[in-house]
């Protein structure tokens, strides 16, 4: 046993509202910069529909993830080495900037500049990539608009999978939200995938990153990721992805998605694990069997033998406390309510989910029923096979026993804590139902619905021996993997945003100064020519000139 540990994060998906805040504020931090107009290192689905990118989920058309073969040996679905040689300057098997969508922005000067006439000027929207005018057909929320339409559920890969029941009658069932980020993967087919090695997992918390100087632009790593998360900055010709906010991770701070979520769902953690059994779990024979294979190698931190092979391996105690209070192993296996996305890509994802039991509980309360009693929920649970089915494609490849039992236990907890709620006396056979004690059923209600910040976020500091570095490095600003001579950086403004350490006054632009911007060879924001201040990420350290009102004699 080979123990390692792994930043995770668990999403419950119960209370995404889908206000996509997780992805503005990410884009703001991230990708606001020449290049990544098109990227969203998150983004929120509505499901079901299509993805983003489109049909990202459909591995028969974009070959991602890995598959096993009669040997039963993992091997990468888009092909070996051999297979990558031949076609390393014209890789066919990528989404098109139509399965992302073509970004665009708009022309405000027409509607400040219009002459006076008898109809009201707007401002057209144009493309960012020609700068012509241009008609809006998709985006990366594109199903938020149409969920539940049959012109968008044809399209939706795991729906195609399931019943033809399904397929009729889920638009009149539910719908809900997916927050999607890089899945960190234990097994990730992007690093295998690159051929100039330039992608690579980090040792200490398993998050994976692209070194910029060693990245070529072959893009062979976005051929390779399943979830479609690595992206290829045309300007720079470098790949990107989602960093896990690692200049945060490394002070303890969450990452800015987790952050600014509105509806505080999102769990952040250390978990140990077996490196040494990684291949065999991602090699089980039957895809079903993938969700029990991956929970099994995540190690129990308070296990004796666990806790002398993570000393062994230099694990630091502050670590090993993190991971004996993380909130993500206990969601994972303490209370077995987290499940991870698609795991029949066996790529051993380590974003994982809590499925949503909303749609039962609203179709209880339709139908004119107690939607808090336990009995009705169960046996809407047996009922309501649709979402269950469709649920199963999206976490346990295709097992629903797994899914309702994840249901079972979210709908006793709701039951139980109803009787609390209104002062009660306790019923111990709802916890019994479903192999819990009340005291657990009390603490994962604890966990998801009134944890706090330091609860929700167990996020170790950087090891010891970069302490002394990261000091001095809190006197400004932690680095960016994305900074490096001639490459695309944060330029003067530091890794979360534009103008986020040192900002410059505010500027309205224009569809004309914004293309000036995006086509520019040079630095794009600076002292001598200021952009705008992002007052969302502003640290507070020192006062740019003209955002606040100048002191008069008083």
């Amino acid at each position: 046993m080979k123990v390692m540990a792994q930043m995770a994060m668990v999403m419950n998906l119960d209370k995404c509202i889908g206000c996509h805040t997780c992805s503005v504020t990410c884009k703001q931090a991230w990708t606001n910069r020449p290049g990544t107009e098109y990227v969203w290192f998150n983004n929120v689905e509505t499901r079901p529909g299509q993805g983003y990118p489109r049909t990202y989920e459909d591995q028969e058309e974009w070959r991602g993830g890995w598959v096993r073969d009669r040997k039963g040996r993992l091997r990468l679905r888009d092909g070996g080495r051999f297979s990558k040689l031949l076609r390393i300057f014209a890789n066919p098997k990528m989404p098109s900037i139509d399965d992302y969508y073509e970004p665009w922005t708009y022309d405000y000067e027409n509607l400040t500049n219009a002459p006076l006439g008898g109809n009201m000027p707007v401002a057209p929207p144009r493309s960012l990539i020609s700068g012509e005018p241009m008609k809006i057909e998709w985006s990366a929320n594109w199903d938020d608009d149409l969920g539940g339409s049959p012109e968008i559920l044809s399209g939706d890969p795991v729906l195609k999978k399931v019943s033809e029941q399904v397929r009729l009658e889920l638009e009149q069932t539910y719908m809900f939200y997916l927050p999607r980020i890089c899945e960190h993967c234990l097994n990730p087919s992007c690093v295998a995938s690159c051929p100039s090695g330039a992608m690579y997992k980090r040792s200490e918390d398993g998050i994976v990153l692209v070194d910029q100087d060693r990245c070529r632009g072959w893009r062979m790593c976005v051929s390779g990721c399943p979830y479609k998360k690595v992206y290829f900055n045309h300007k720079t010709g470098k790949a990107e992805k989602c960093t896990f906010c690692y200049p945060r991770i490394e002070v303890g701070l969450p990452t800015v998605c987790s952050e600014t979520c509105v509806g505080r769902l999102r769990y952040l953690g250390l978990v140990f694990y077996d490196v040494d059994r990684v291949l065999e779990a991602a090699t089980v024979e039957n895809d079903a069997d993938l969700y029990e294979a991956q929970k099994s190698i995540i190690l129990d931190p308070r296990d004796p033998a666990v806790l002398a092979g993570a000393r062994a391996e230099g694990i630091s105690e502050e670590w090993i406390e993190a991971a004996q209070r993380s909130p993500v192993y206990a969601l994972i296996h303490k209370y077995q309510v987290a499940l991870p996305l698609h795991p029949e890509y066996r790529t051993m994802p380590m974003v994982w989910y809590i499925p949503p039991l909303s749609p039962v509980v609203d179709a209880v309360a339709r139908d004119g029923h107690d939607a808090e009693e336990l009995g009705n929920l169960f046996g809407a649970l047996e009922a309501l096979r649709i979402p269950i089915e469709y649920l199963a494609g999206l976490f346990t490849a295709g097992d629903t026993a797994v899914v309702e039992g994840v249901l079972r236990r979210l709908a006793a907890m709701r039951s139980y804590m109803r009787d609390i709620s209104l002062g009660r006396d306790t019923q111990p056979h709802i916890p019994e139902a479903v192999g819990m004690t009340e005291e657990g059923i009390y603490e994962m209600y604890r966990l998801l619905a009134l944890a706090k910040y330091e609860e929700r976020y167990v996020i170790p500091t950087a090891y010891v021996a970069d302490a002394h570095a990261l000091e001095s490095q809190a006197l400004e600003e932690p680095g960016c993997s994305l900074s490096f001579e001639g490459g695309p950086g944060m330029y003067d403004s530091g890794p979360f945003g534009e103008a986020s350490g040192g900002p410059v006054p505010v500027a309205v632009e224009s569809f004309h100064a914004l293309r000036h911007r995006q086509t520019s060879e040079g630095i794009a924001v600076t002292e001598e020519r200021p952009s705008r201040v992002n007052l969302l990420n502003w640290d507070g350290r020192g006062e740019p000139s003209g955002i606040f009102p100048d002191k008069g004699p008083s």
